[in-house]
């Protein structure tokens, strides 16, 4: 297939064709693809190695089920988007069983400059009041506010009803709100 038409195919259309053995098919939607789940694995995890592992582990799951994919029940994304979501939620629940104290500390390997310092200190201080959301309003919040999705695929993702999406995302706010009120000045907020 030409690069040219390679964005008029959709992502059905290809995993049909890889099901059939096509391998150029398999390149494209991995590369169309993995950048929407590898980014929603770092921001919820917040460590490369582990978005890059949740990543290949979302993307593997998918070449598996491509034979069997059933045309028009949901969009290749949205099924990607709710494996990558579980494989996050299952290892943020293995990294609290094991405890904080044993967690290294993330490298940051941004630059030291000083219109990044207070922008990389409100993302901080965002992700951490993020950590302290429960599991599925995290991850409605990070899914409508982060990635920019609407509440009815959230709630396709997430299984759920949109009423139910938004009532996460509104109790996910306040609890955020309320997190972070405290931290407006030190933030460089003004009232």
């Amino acid at each position: 297939m030409p690069p040219e038409q390679q964005g008029e195919t959709s992502d059905e259309a290809l995993l049909r064709l890889y099901a059939q053995g096509d391998g150029r098919a398999a390149r494209i939607l991995t590369a169309r693809l993995s950048p929407l789940v590898y980014g929603l694995a770092m921001k919820l995890l917040q460590d490369q190695a582990e978005a890059e592992d949740v990543t290949q582990e979302a993307m593997l799951r998918l070449w598996k089920n491509a034979a069997l994919w059933r045309a028009g029940e949901a969009r290749i994304s949205t099924w990607l988007y709710r494996v990558c979501s579980n494989l996050c939620m299952d290892r943020l629940r293995r990294r609290r069983a094991i405890g904080l104290d044993e967690i290294a500390e993330p490298r940051d390997d941004g630059p030291d400059a000083a219109s990044r310092m207070q922008l990389d200190q409100r993302v901080a201080a965002l992700y951490k009041a993020l950590e302290d959301l429960p599991e599925r309003q995290r991850v409605a919040v990070v899914l409508r506010h982060i990635e920019g999705l609407a509440n009815p695929e959230i709630a396709e993702i997430l299984e759920i009803t949109v009423e139910a999406v938004e009532s996460l995302l509104a109790r996910g706010r306040r609890a955020l709100k309320v997190l972070l009120g405290s931290q407006r000045e030190e933030l460089g907020f003004e009232e």
